[in-house]
């Protein structure tokens, strides 16, 4: 569940966010498909260290040209690949250190609109599945699969980090990378009998130090893309609780949505509160077909 959610369901505490540059060449890691929480270690990694803020510069991968740096392996078969050029930014919702670091993500940060909490500790599943291990399980699943496609993948946080990243830091890292695509993942703490995934797209806000105006005919599109192909993965059914029977859900209260200055959605993958939801989540195959589903709406948006 975003961590700025406020009309979720219960099993909610404090949360997260996390920086993570990862290059295209790295499509053959191997993700941690477990149950439990992901192991506090970085993730390997033949790039900078998982979890730094971004460099100055947008570290898009070199393509031996001055211009824009986006065509990171531009190898004889990468224009070939779908996504040759493109960077995507994968958005782990939550950091599974962040129940031991309270008082960080407690204090509030400037979101443009208002101030909010830096992060909570999201939801899980009655016996004890933490949203945090799903969300980062399935972001390095959506990440070789993405990376298969020629793309150059970052995510905001990698498990390498004590707490964190914050809302803003989250928005800043998507922003900065320029990046073609942002999907922010999560999984809802709703109360039990609410089912089904959905997509939060960014409405239009204009305030502050928001301003969404350019990324909402782009979002929407991501966000139906992401909602189809995620459907046909995974074969969930879209929320009966929230969105109407559509799938998708716009707001103007997510401080990582309203910072945004490139095309970004939110997805909560099923409901961690309802046992058939949970049941799901917890299944390691289901887990890859989200990531599937993630990475497949992406790919279509983008091609």
């Amino acid at each position: 569940m975003p961590s700025e959610e406020p009309r979720r369901g219960a099993g909610r505490s404090a949360v997260i966010a996390v920086c993570v540059l990862v290059p295209a060449a790295f499509a053959g890691w191997l993700v941690w498909a477990g149950n439990g929480p992901p192991s506090p270690g970085p993730a390997p990694s033949a790039a900078s260290p998982a979890g730094s803020a971004p460099e100055s510069g947008d570290g898009k991968g070199g393509d031996g040209k001055s211009g824009d740096g986006k065509g990171g392996g531009k190898g004889p078969h990468a224009k070939t690949l779908p996504l040759a050029g493109r960077v995507v930014v994968l958005d782990p919702g939550h950091n599974p250190g962040n129940f031991r670091h309270t008082s960080e993500i407690n204090r509030t940060v400037d979101v443009g609109t208002h101030r909010k909490e830096c992060d909570t500790t999201g939801t899980s599943t009655d016996d004890g599945y933490a949203e945090a291990a799903f969300t980062l399980d399935v972001s390095r699943r959506a990440r070789e699969l993405l990376e298969r496609q020629g793309a150059t993948v970052r995510l905001t946080q990698d498990g390498d980090r004590p707490w964190g990243p914050c809302i803003d830091e989250r928005a800043r890292i998507g922003n900065k990378a320029d990046a073609d695509a942002v999907v922010s993942v999560h999984a809802d703490g709703s109360g039990s009998g609410n089912r089904g995934f959905h997509v939060i797209l960014p409405a239009k806000v204009r305030a502050g130090g928001a301003d969404t105006t350019a990324i909402t005919g782009p979002s929407r599109r991501l966000g139906e893309s992401v909602k189809e192909n995620f459907a046909r993965s995974t074969g969930s059914p879209v929320s009966n609780y929230l969105g109407e029977g559509t799938g998708l859900t716009v707001r103007r209260d997510l401080g990582g949505l309203n910072l945004s200055t490139v095309p970004k959605v939110f997805v909560e993958c099923g409901n961690m509160r309802d046992a058939r939801d949970a049941a799901l989540l917890k299944d390691p195959a289901w887990r890859q077909d989200a990531a599937r589903g993630i990475a497949d709406g992406v790919t279509d948006f983008l091609s």
